[in-house]
């Protein structure tokens, strides 16, 4: 069989490298989890139903900022920001608190560094990974066709940071149900997801240029030293992270989910 191979020996054709491992494994395998992702979030956040299993709240619907209590699974109207479901919604839009608030964390994670290598090399195979030819385009731009739009990511963290404290608010929230004090399953994962988060968000690469760029002199300043240190020392691992929370926003959802249908039972202290 006849290869053909450009000037300086790279092979011709999509895919076309010279790669001896399964270099194929890391773009495939971030085609099926982030379409995954995107399905279950989008068939989630428009149903506008068990969302919430007192005092679980799943994430894709934090913060509650109005509430339909008529509908199944539903926060009740004291949980909400702002009350009720404004009369003068759209008919055509399904009635779901998610579609309110998860434009800003889609943003942070769309636009997120490590994801803009993951999706490009999964998703638009420019190149699909390192050595390996990607799929030919005439007059490609790479980053700097979406570069305006993907510098918003430095202006999502701060939506992204105050998320971070609204879900912490939700797992000690979930510490009471009428007001007697206990523990369940749900309040353990709901921990977990507001700290995954947390890791995610701290690591990124703007929050770790936000408390540490911009300086030369770090001894000046022994506190943002530390914490350039610590974003730093999260950065290291920031795909971990990335996953790690995505995974988890989604089978927190499930959860609270499953409890609220009671489809699954939460054990706990309460007793029910």
């Amino acid at each position: 069989m006849t290869e053909l191979i450009e000037v300086g020996g790279h092979r011709l054709g999509v895919a076309a490298n010279a790669r001896e491992d399964r270099w194929w494994v890391a773009p495939v395998s971030v085609l099926i989890g982030l379409t995954a992702f995107v399905i279950y979030v989008t068939w989630a956040a428009l149903q506008g139903t068990h969302y919430f299993a007192a005092p679980y709240l799943s994430p894709l619907y934090s913060p509650v900022l109005v509430t339909l209590p008529t509908a199944a699974g539903s926060a009740p109207v004291g949980h909400a920001w702002f009350g009720l479901w404004p009369s003068w919604w759209p008919s055509f839009i399904p009635p779901s608190p998610a579609i309110l608030i998860l434009v800003f964390p889609g943003l942070f994670r769309f636009t997120c560094y490590y994801y803009r290598k993951a999706y490009y090399r999964a998703f638009t195979w420019t190149p699909p990974a390192c050595a390996v030819a990607g799929i030919p385009r005439k007059n490609y731009k790479g980053e700097t066709g979406l570069l305006v739009f993907q510098n918003l990511h430095r202006y999502a963290l701060y939506p992204a940071v105050i998320y971070i404290i609204i879900l912490y608010y939700d797992a000690f929230y979930a510490f009471v149900r009428d007001g007697q004090f206990g523990i369940g399953v749900g309040t353990v994962v709901l921990f977990i997801n507001a700290t995954l988060l947390a890791g995610y968000t701290f690591g990124c690469h703007a929050f770790r240029h936000l408390v540490g760029g911009g300086t030369d002199c770090f001894s000046c300043s022994k506190a943002r030293h530390n914490a350039w240190q610590r974003a730093s020392r999260l950065n290291r691992n920031h795909q971990f992270w990335a996953w790690a929370s995505l995974f988890w926003v989604a089978f927190t959802d499930f959860y609270v989910r499953m409890v609220s249908m009671g489809v699954i039972t939460d054990f706990n202290t309460w007793g029910g």
